[in-house]
Formats: C-alpha cells, structure tokens, sequence
C-alpha cells in the first residue's frame, strides 16, 4: 500500500522524534511530507514557484510542468479547482507558506484524511497511518452505518472506521494553517436548489467523454516507466519485504495491459490503447521469442461457470473478446480458472486494506487474473457508476417536465421484468413520488424503514428482479442489503443518525434532485471499493489504471444529458460513439452485452464450494462481539445462500468482508510509525475494544 502522510501546525516537541516507518521524507521543516511505499520515480512529481510556494502531484498527470506551475498561482489566489483539471489520475497537495492545500477526488479513489494531533493537524491518503498516530479505538457505530445504508452520506457522515479519523468528502479540499486550524471547502460549482445546468447537446457531451478518456489513456501510455532492475539497490520508501521481492521476486510483463473481458468499458480501454499513437508496451513471449510492442489483452476464463445459461454467456464473451484480439496490435492471454479463484476462495490470506470493502470476497480471484497483466493494467471499473443513469434520475426528468423521455426506459423496464402493462404506470407513480418528497422527509422514511422488521418491511431490503431493484432506489435513500441481517440496536443507531441528518437545515447550494445525489452516493460508494479492491489485489510491482473515476472523465460523463441516460442501452452507445470517433468501428456483434447474470452464478457457486469455511468464520465472529450481528442468524443465511434460497448476495458480501477485515486488523502486529528514545507508536489495534 502506498500512501502520503504530513502535517501542519503540530507542536515541534511532539513531532520532531517520530516519523513514518520505511519513508521517503519530501518536505522538511515544521509542516512535513513524506511518501511511504514503493513509489516509482515518475510517479512523484516536485513543482516550485516563487517564493515559498510549492506543488508535489503523486500518481499520473498528463499537465506539463509549466501548467502545474500556474495552476498552483490560480490556487494560491483562492482558484483550488484548477489543482484538479489536469488529465490522469493523482493527489496533489500544495503549499503556501505555513498553509497546506490537498483536495480529494470527484470520485473517491484519491481520498484524503485527516485528523488532531499534537496541537495541530495530521493528514495522510489512508486512513490506518493516522489512527496508528492518534491510537484511535474502532468506530463500531461507523461499521453499523457501513453495513445498514452504505450508499448514504448522511448515515456515514465523514468518518471512517477509526474514531477521530476523517474523510474529506469527494470534490472538496482540505485546508490547513499555522496554529492547527482546519477547514473543509468545496471547489466544484453547485447548482441551486432544483434548477438543473443548462443541458449539452448529445454530440457535444459524447465528444467531451470521448476527449477525456483518450487523454486518460494517452497519459498512461505517455509516462515513463522504469522496471526495478533485479541487481538494483534499495529503493527509497521500501519496506524490507519490498525490498526482497523487488530483487528476488516475480514481475509482470513490462508494458502496458488491459483486460478484454468483464463488459464493453474495459474493452473501451483496451481498443483505445492499443489504437493511440507510440508503443503501449512490450509483450515478451516465451523463450527468446519476442511477441513485438503490442498491448497485452487478459481474458478471464471462469471454468467454473461453463454450464447452463451462464455458460452460453461466458462463451459469447470469448468468443467477442477473440475477435477483438485480432487487432495487430493487441496480444491475447486467456487466463484460465477453476474453483481456486471463486469468489470466496482463500479468505485466510491477503493484505489488510485501509478500510473493509466487498472487494475482499473476491481478491484472489482478481489476483488469479491480474497476474497475467502487465507492469500497468487498464481495468474498466467505474463506467456504471459515471454513464449509467440511476433510476432516481426518473425523478430529475418529471422535474424538469420531461415526461416523453420516461417512456422508453419504463418499456424496457417492463419487458426485462416480465410485468405487464401495470409496470410503467407503477414505475412513473414511484418517480413522482420521489419527486415530490421533500429530502428530509425521505431520510425520515428511511430511518423508519430501518426500525421495521424485514418482513413487514417493503422490497428496499431485497428487491423482485430489475424491476424490485428500480423501484426500491426510487428514494431518496435506502437501507443496503445487509441490513435484513444486523441486530435492532444497530439499525436503531443508524436511523438516529438519519433522523439527525433529516434535521440539520441544509445548505442553500445543495441539490435537490435526487437523481443527482443518488448517482453521485454510488459513485463514492463504488469508488471506495475500487480502492480495497486495488490494495486487496495487488501485484507487487504492478500499477492498476482506472480511467473512468478519472477527474476529467467524471466531469465529462456528468455533462451527458439526462434524457440520453435513462435510455436502454446508453452505455454501450456512448462507449461505441467513443470508440467511432477514435477510428474503431469494426465491433463484434453483441458487443456491449451485460456481465452481470455470470457474476451472480460464480458467485453462489463460490458459496457452495466454500460455505464450510464460511460458517466456521461465523462461530464466533468479531462482528456478533461489537453487537452487529447475531451469529447463528448470518451463519444459516449463509446456508439458505448457498442452497440456492434467494437472498441478497452483496449483502452477504459486505458482513463477510468486514468479519475477515476485522480479524485482519486485529492479528496485526507493528504499527505504521517509529520513534527514537523511549516512546513506542501503538498500532491501532492495541487495546482495541468491540
């Protein structure tokens, strides 16, 4: 795990004698930065103006060093948007002087916390190294909140799993002076209340998404890359264990990959790289047979999922994935895998992230695939959340009086649902609904909901198919699907939490349009995950590429209409007007076509092959000790799960991967900090209560 730790106003006795372990110190004097991890030389970018101004960007920017350099003066001035409008994927933190400036992401992959200390106030890209600062205790209310309504800002509120540890929320900055004040400021432009921007034209929109990703992968293709010699040294922010591995230990190919499998973004991706100007990589064959500079394409080849349905799907996949690896300049690997890579498979082993994330079910499936990668992979992660219409945009649509564009979208709705003609009557009255339901009203709705028991409750918990699941996000805000499963006290506490937040007077800056902050909920929430899912399944000395959370990506699929959204199969028209604008036209028929049934199939098979592990983790479960759960309830869901019962899956999931990140967090040993004399930095986990 790679992360940046520094702080600002800290009480010089307090700091001068403790220091992140294994770091690589880049500021010095009273406010200073370090970079703990294996960074790579061209991911550690240093920028200085006049004065005591200074710029580090860390990740992968595509502006040049004389656009950084008037980016900062723009944000000296008070303009702090203009440090996040460069293509790539990066944290910048700047410096005025005494005062520090480091905003957060649109989408939440690039998070930033912070926290007291010392008199002043400590601030890092992950979470853990401050709370190993502080010594904070878990936050076991945060878990509840995680667990009942993990789509909710107002459940979660800007904590984390560590008590006094906190998130700046995506698209604002965190701001620090000399004398430890802090402030938290949003530097995107807000709509008023119920009033939408003024609409883009289709072909405008599509062109802005299609220019931003071709410079998202442009970037990536454009850096440097430096593959860590075997007879090297020591590199500066590596652990001993780095260290042997970077010596001794197996690379990935030298290049850059993609994955041609998993839905039409990541293919996106791939036919991008492959098609832009200059060498993506180079792919080295066996022996002394040199496979030429073409982009390395992974295909994941579920064997476990080959019967039934689900195996004519997996198939076509292969099938499309093959005709798209025809392309000369493209070099194909399927990855083959039976029941070892299951959701599921070798929970024992594995990292322990920042935070718990679904993502942890599945790391070592995603290992499986991503060790055939390259040195840097593009993965399609993200382009749901940013292209897809959420079905509370129904919502936005009867506010802005556009009924006709609900008409498709319901029509779809009702044929992928079986319903008949009822459906898009019922479908409409919900958005109306939403619609015209003040937003404190709906948080009370859904603190209310919390407190039923889950048979009276309505399909928010579970939902009938499409059309369940449509319905139920027709609300301003829902429980998550392991709600059915945690103990009254903990739902209770979670919805106090949502009837104080449905009390709080709001700002007159924030949106009311539902869609709008539905969509931009999962998109954090996704984006959470996507960053347990890049620590969970790591492959040492391999990069990990995420175009679509991309600042400039974001912005650019937000400024699709909506109208245009809500239509059955926009994703994939978009992504293929992307690609039609690049010069790639020629895609195999069905292109475009979901994943999603197959997923769910190796999921449940997952289940069955590995319920006897499961059940065991759920003996005598952490979660069941800080009054979460009850233990005989989730270990018979699990059963009833894995026979086939229709129970909600991601909510499985979530309790499962929080357990197993508790245990993770409570085995550890050290902690991220050393000291010189006679003081000893705790790890968080010391003395930890539940």
């Amino acid at each position: 795990m790679r992360w940046l730790v520094g702080w600002c106003g800290a009480s010089a006795s307090a700091a001068q004698d403790i220091q992140p372990l294994g770091a690589h110190l880049l500021w010095e004097g009273p406010d200073p930065l370090w970079a703990v991890g294996d960074w790579r030389a061209d991911e550690i970018r240093l920028v200085y103006a006049d004065g005591d101004t200074h710029l580090a960007v860390f990740g992968y920017c595509g502006a040049d060093d004389a656009t950084l350099r008037r980016s900062l003066l723009s944000a000296r001035a008070g303009a702090l948007r203009q440090l996040t409008t460069w293509p790539g994927s990066y944290t910048a933190i700047a410096r005025f002087g005494r005062r520090t400036v480091i905003p957060a992401d649109l989408a939440g992959t690039r998070p930033v916390f912070h926290t007291d200390w010392a008199g002043g106030s400590a601030y890092a890209t992950a979470a853990l190294p401050l709370a190993d600062l502080t010594e904070a205790q878990l936050d076991v209310p945060h878990l509840a909140a995680l667990l009942a309504c993990p789509e909710a800002p107002e459940a979660l509120g800007n904590g984390t799993p560590y008590r006094g540890v906190h998130r700046v929320p995506q698209g604002h900055a965190l701001m620090l002076r000399e004398g430890g004040s802090r402030d938290v400021v949003g530097y995107e432009p807000t709509a008023p209340l119920v009033v939408a921007a003024p609409p883009v034209e289709r072909e405008a929109a599509v062109s802005g998404v299609r220019d931003a990703l071709v410079e998202a992968v442009r970037t990536r293709l454009a850096a440097p890359r430096h593959a860590p010699e075997r007879d090297a040294g020591p590199v500066p922010g590596m652990g001993p264990a780095d260290r042997r591995a970077a010596r001794f230990g197996p690379e990935p190919a030298p290049g850059v990959g993609a994955d041609l499998s998993g839905g039409s973004a990541s293919a996106t991706l791939a036919l991008l790289a492959a098609g832009l100007p200059g060498m993506p990589g180079t792919v080295y064959g066996t022996g002394a047979t040199q496979a030429g500079e073409r982009l390395l394409a992974v295909t994941f080849n579920d064997l476990s999922a080959n019967g039934g349905p689900t195996g004519v799907a997996r198939t076509a996949e292969l099938e499309r994935a093959r005709a798209i690896a025809e392309n000369p300049r493209l070099h194909h690997v399927v990855v083959a895998a039976g029941d070892e890579a299951l959701p599921y498979a070798d929970l024992e082993n594995g990292p322990l992230t920042d935070e718990p994330g679904p993502s942890l079910v599945t790391a070592a499936r995603h290992r499986h695939r991503l060790a055939a990668g390259s040195a840097d992979h593009l993965v399609g992660h993200g382009a749901r959340q940013v292209l897809d219409a959420h079905p509370a945009r129904l919502a936005d649509l009867l506010l802005d009086r556009r009924r006709r564009h609900l008409v498709r979208p319901v029509t779809a709705l009702a044929k992928a649902s079986g319903g008949g003609m009822l459906v898009p009557f019922t479908v409409y009255r919900a958005a109306r609904r939403l619609a015209r339901t003040p937003y404190p009203e709906g948080l009370s709705s859904a603190a209310v909901l919390l407190r039923q028991p889950v048979d009276d409750a309505d399909d928010a918990l579970l939902g009938d198919g499409a059309l369940g699941a449509s319905l139920a996000a027709l609300a301003w805000c829902r429980p998550g699907p392991a709600a059915r499963w945690l103990t009254g006290e903990a739902l209770a506490e979670v919805s106090i939490r949502l009837e104080a937040a449905a009390a709080r007077p709001r700002s007159t800056s924030a949106t009311s349009r539902p869609g709008e902050q539905r969509a931009r909920a999962v998109l954090a929430r996704h984006a959470a995950d996507h960053r347990v899912f890049e620590q969970a399944a790591e492959v040492r000395h391999q990069r990990l590429h995420a175009p679509f959370y991309d600042n400039q990506v974001v912005r650019a699929c937000q400024a699709l209409p909506e109208s245009l959204r809500v239509q059955p199969g926009a994703r994939a028209d978009v992504l293929r007007a992307v690609l039609e604008g690049a010069g790639v036209r020629a895609l195999p028929p069905g292109w475009g076509a979901t994943t999603l049934a197959s997923g769910t199939e190796s999921v449940r098979a997952g289940l069955r092959a590995n319920i006897g592990t499961l059940v065991n983790l759920f003996d005598a479960p952490l979660l069941a000790d800080a009054g979460l759960i009850e233990a005989r309830v989730v270990r018979k869901a699990l059963r009833a799960a894995s026979e086939g019962e229709r129970l909600p899956l991601d909510g499985l999931a979530e309790l499962v991967s929080t357990e197993i990140w508790l245990r993770r967090l409570l085995t550890r040993r050290g902690s991220c900090w050393t000291a010189e004399g006679n003081r000893d930095p705790r790890a968080v986990t010391s003395g930890v209560t539940l």
